[in-house]
């Protein structure tokens, strides 16, 4: 078949109805739908069985995380192109098409679509410069590209892995693997699998939607963010062992300095000593590094003063203690 659509779900009995039919009602026909239940407590799987299709292809298995989920469901895709939904999000009912023939007629081994924002409590849609694209440039329209050309700009692009149309065969031959058992999953895979890809191309359609509720994991920054930090680790050994750290490290070191950086200082109190713990730990296994000195070369003054502050404290109280961040 044309496209495999992969949907892992974890107790999405709200929403998962509008997921579903989002593909079974795609004008592109020619398509598996692997839906993985992973361990869903509620109606979840009572309702993806009230379907009968056979492009469905069900997966009921006790709850191993997301990252896992999408990792089994892509060892059994036989789809020529892969693509990824979440089960509170939804297709347009055009997407898979228009997604296909971007890839298919330009042989692309990823191709990256616009998202739309929907506020659940509000009804209303809107744009964000990520999800829409932004930092692509007319010149980017209309053709195929490599990541090199997007250095200068590598690390303000989305992340997110349902944004995307991949080529089966390049991602099986990329050996880029989501990382279970933590949250932010999709953005350590990101950047290791557009990094090795040699043809992206990009599409400026509203594709897919995604919907802002109050349980959705990256609107809320609770305790889930304490991964932030695992999750930097994983994106800092990728870039070191398929040879990206050299040609990226000034905006690398940035970013991974940013999210944990940005997450403390807007988490739930609760989570905020627990957080910093994770980071003080990483950071003194950086000093003792040979890392270590890239960190205190590259950064600018405000982040490097964030990266020093952290090590010479040992509490968050003591943290706080220090010049501005109060």
């Amino acid at each position: 078949m044309k496209v495999s659509v992969i949907l892992c779900v974890y107790n999405e009995e709200r929403f998962i109805r509008k997921a579903i039919e989002s593909i079974l009602k795609q004008s592109l026909t020619d398509f598996e739908f692997i839906i993985v239940n992973d361990g869903s407590s509620d109606d979840t799987l009572d309702i993806i069985n009230s379907y009968d299709d056979e492009r469905i292809r069900l997966i009921d298995q006790p709850n191993m995380g997301l990252g896992a989920s999408r990792n089994r469901a892509i060892d059994l895709a036989q789809g020529e192109y892969v693509t990824f939904l979440d089960g509170d999000d939804w297709f347009s009912e055009d997407a898979l098409e228009i997604a296909y023939a971007e890839a298919k007629s330009r042989d692309t081994d990823i191709s990256i679509f616009q998202i739309k924002y929907f506020d659940d409590d509000t009804g209303e849609y809107s744009d964000n410069d990520w999800f829409n694209l932004n930092s692509f440039d007319e010149t980017f329209d209309g053709r195929v590209f490599s990541p090199d050309e997007c250095k200068d700009f590598l690390f303000d692009l989305s992340v997110n892995a349902c944004q995307k149309i991949y080529k089966n065969d390049f991602l099986h031959s990329s050996g880029a693997r989501f990382v279970e058992g933590i949250y932010f999953e999709d953005m350590p895979f990101f950047f290791e699998i557009f990094l090795k890809a040699s043809r992206v191309s990009i599409i400026r359609k509203h594709l897919y939607y995604h919907r802002k509720h109050s349980k959705s994991i990256t609107d809320i920054i609770d305790c889930d963010y304490l991964d932030t930090v695992p999750a930097g680790q994983e994106l800092m050994k990728r870039f070191i062992e398929n040879g990206f750290y050299e040609d990226y490290k000034f905006d690398l070191l940035a970013y991974k300095i940013n999210g944990p950086r940005f997450a403390l200082s807007q988490i739930v109190d609760k989570c905020k000593s627990p957080l910093f713990d994770l980071i003080h730990e990483d950071y003194l296994e950086i000093r003792d590094s040979i890392y270590y000195e890239d960190y205190l070369n590259e950064l600018g003054p405000v982040k490097k003063k964030f990266f020093l502050d952290v090590i010479q404290a040992d509490t968050y109280e003591e943290f706080l203690a220090l010049d501005n961040h109060k």
